[in-house]
Order: structure tokens, then C-alpha cells, then sequence
């Protein structure tokens, strides 16, 4: 929780940061830097925008928060990488809501710019399921089929 919480100040200080210093600071050659870019897509700068995308995310985040709270009630610790992804999800939408995009600031050359909000939402659904899959596989070889 504490961890989730450092990051999401940390973006929202980088977006601040973006913001403030507006324009671009090399953090590894030309390869990597810093940069401020009005997103009006989705993660990654996937091309989906508008309101209907605002009312989605506002929706998905509402959803996965229900998730999460099921498995912290359970002490399940898939509730863990959920808390990820709605602490990401909720800082790209504040933006949005505040701002009509969302503030990305790290450019990856020959990728994408993008900010620390995408790869906690990333990070999350990756270990979501990872540890998804890893329960599925427990529970496969635990059966009495397999004994």
C-alpha cells in the first residue's frame, strides 16, 4: 500500500516536473529522456481517446477497486498488483479529467513516451497474471485427478 502510494506521488511529481520544466532533459544519450507530451490516447499512446475512452477507464477503474476490495476481504494477494493498476489508472484519469490528456514524460526513442502511471498499471496486470496463473497451476496439480 505504502509502495503504491511512493509511486503514485512520484508520478505525480514527474508530471508536475514535465509541466513546470516543459521541455526535454537527456537521461541516457538521446535514447532516453525526459520530456513533457499531452496524451490524448491511452497507455503507451495507443490510439483510443475522447470521452467515451474517459467514461471507460472511470468504469474499468470502478470494476477492478470492486476486484480488489473482494480479495482484500479475502486477504487474497492478488489484491496486491489490483492496487497498482487502480493507483496508475487513477493518476492518468485524473489528468484526463483535469487537463483533457494525460501528462507522459518518459520518451523512449523508437517506442513511445509515457509516464510512471502506464508501468504501474503494466506491472500490475502482468503480476496479476502471472500469479493468476501461478494459483491455476497450484490448484491443477493439488487435485485429486493428479494424485
Amino acid at each position: 500500500m505504502i509502495l503504491a502510494a511512493f509511486f503514485v506521488c512520484a508520478d505525480r511529481g514527474g508530471k508536475m516536473s514535465a509541466i513546470i520544466y516543459n521541455g526535454s532533459v537527456n537521461l541516457v544519450g538521446t535514447i532516453f529522456q525526459f520530456s513533457f507530451t499531452k496524451n490524448y490516447n491511452i497507455a503507451f499512446s495507443l490510439p483510443l481517446s475522447g470521452l467515451g475512452l474517459t467514461i471507460l477507464v472511470s468504469l474499468l477503474i470502478l470494476v477492478i477497486m470492486a476486484m480488489a476490495m473482494d480479495l482484500v476481504k479475502k486477504r487474497d494477494i492478488l489484491a496486491l498488483p489490483l492496487l497498482f493498476v487502480i493507483s496508475g489508472a487513477a493518476s492518468n484519469l485524473y489528468d484526463r479529467l483535469i487537463y483533457g490528456y494525460v501528462i507522459d514524460y518518459l520518451d523512449l526513442s523508437y517506442f513511445t513516451v509515457f509516464n510512471l502511471a502506464d508501468v504501474m498499471i503494466s506491472t500490475g496486470l502482468i503480476v496479476f497474471l502471472l500469479l493468476v496463473l501461478k494459483q491455476k497451476k497450484l490448484a491443477a496439480a493439488s487435485s485429486p485427478e493428479n494424485n
